[in-house]
């Protein structure tokens, strides 16, 4: 029998999650504000060139969350290691996913060359084409670094050093801003690229991360860098443990593909609704993702602490980390729901100063509020199953709910009952529901099988 969580206990590791999380939640919104960097100066270009950086970033971030959450399975299987107290598998554990780093990074800079040509078959307007095909050739060039930098972030993380990749993040950022504008205005000799130097610059940010990631972690000194060096006598690769890592990670990316694939889908959804419509679930959207970076911040965090433990197969200790995980996410999506309840008309007047698209966005955030609980839960529940290594049925949890559930129960919704762009959030809500119950049902099943198996 499982005691319950003590508040001593919960004060614990409610403080080694917020160690975890915090840094990780700085890493997420300075990842998130590359892509409104690139907007913004784009958008000071033209409008042609914003919507040309729009629709390429739309066609090449699906693929980069695939790629990383494939990847990001290094960070449970490093986790089980150390909960093991088998640190000398680390460095083996991380060659062997910069291997398959390697490769896909190289799948990633092909796919990516080739989507320009099917922009037309997209419906994308002629002219925007060439300049959406320029910016993406160009960020392609980083797509090899972005798969490796994930590898390195997984390892940090997993080592419970995540500091290192914040820092690497904010300079990224940083460094951003000036290389847009090198190429997006020709200077110091480059050429002259409008809204498509924002791939370039952004492929150079992705090399200038993994650079100095690198760096970092081969001349550390602290003692978790120093006794997991992974640069001494590499590998060659080793087909269990790729196949390990593969089986692991491709539940998770595909994952994550579903449900920003579904976010990605909902303008088109409501765009025959008219620009209002479709505006104020731009609006809305980008109030509720930036909010999300919360959430699942809490859940990578959570994902390290549940695979030492489960690697430590210390039962106790796992289920208090997950009540303590879940406790403060009903707590944080109650502050974030009480937040956007409180600020609507301040968050709709800063993104426009049309009354009617503000009075749409205000309505629509009212359907955010259960989507924040809803959402919240989900994604850490998710996080805890990722830390126990059970990702295909979550996989499978998510594509019945986001597209055999939310996706045509939206577009039926929007499309045949007059219910306006609120009939997709509907949609959403109901999906997030769906899977909240569902990957708790899972999780509960995980809790006995663990139960039954280590006592």
């Amino acid at each position: 029998m499982v005691l319950p969580l003590s508040f001593t206990d919960f004060k614990s590791y409610s403080l080694r999650l917020g160690v975890l999380a915090l840094p990780i939640l700085i890493t997420q919104f300075c990842q998130a504000a590359l892509g409104v960097v690139d907007s913004i100066m784009a958008g000071r270009v033209s409008a042609l060139d914003l919507a040309a950086v729009a629709v390429g970033s739309g066609i090449w971030l699906p693929l980069f969350l695939l790629a990383t959450g494939i990847l990001i399975a290094t960070t449970p299987l490093i986790g089980e290691a150390i909960g093991q107290n088998k640190h000398s598998q680390v460095p083996h554990i991380t060659q062997q996913s910069i291997w398959t780093a390697s490769v896909i990074g190289i799948c990633g800079f092909i796919i990516v060359n080739l989507m320009p040509n099917v922009l037309g078959l997209m419906g994308v307007p002629e002219n925007i084409q060439p300049i959406a095909a320029q910016y993406l050739h160009g960020v392609s060039f980083g797509f090899p670094a972005l798969a490796i930098y994930a590898v390195l972030r997984s390892y940090c993380e997993a080592l419970s050093r995540p500091e290192p990749v914040t820092v690497v993040s904010i300079i990224g950022l940083l460094a951003d801003i000036p290389l847009n504008y090198i190429f997006i205005h020709g200077l110091f000799g480059m050429p002259e690229m409008g809204g498509a130097g924002c791939g370039v610059a952004t492929a150079l940010v992705l090399w200038i991360n993994v650079l100095i990631l690198g760096a970092y972690t081969t001349l550390s000194k602290r003692q978790q860098f120093a006794s997991t060096r992974f640069f001494y006598s590499f590998t060659a690769p080793n087909r269990e443990q790729i196949t390990k890592l593969l089986k692991l990670g491709i539940p998770i990316g595909l994952s994550i593909f579903f449900e920003a694939s579904l976010f990605s889908l909902g303008a088109l959804v409501i765009s025959p609704l008219g620009e209002i419509a479709t505006a104020s679930h731009q609006v809305a959207l980008a109030v509720t993702s930036q909010l999300f970076m919360i959430p699942i911040s809490v859940a990578m965090a959570l994902t390290i602490m549940v695979s030492n433990r489960f690697g430590e197969k210390n039962l106790l200790a796992l289920r208090h980390v997950q009540a303590t995980g879940l406790i403060w996410t009903v707590l944080i999506a109650l502050v974030c729901m009480l937040g956007i309840w409180m600020f609507r008309p301040q968050l709709a007047a800063a993104f426009t100063d049309n009354p009617e698209l503000r009075a749409q966005a205000m309505h629509l955030l009212i359907f955010a509020l259960a989507y924040q609980l809803f959402d919240g839960w989900q994604v850490n529940v998710a996080g805890i199953l990722r830390g126990m290594q059970d990702t295909t049925i979550p996989m499978w949890v998510t594509l019945f709910c986001y597209w055999m559930v939310a996706l045509p129960l939206g577009v039926y919704l929007v499309r045949f009952t007059g219910v306006g762009a609120q009939g997709f959030w509907m949609a959403l809500i109901t999906g997030l529901f769906l899977s909240s119950i569902l990957l708790t049902l899972r999780l509960r099943y995980q809790q006995r099988r663990l139960t039954a198996i280590w006592t």
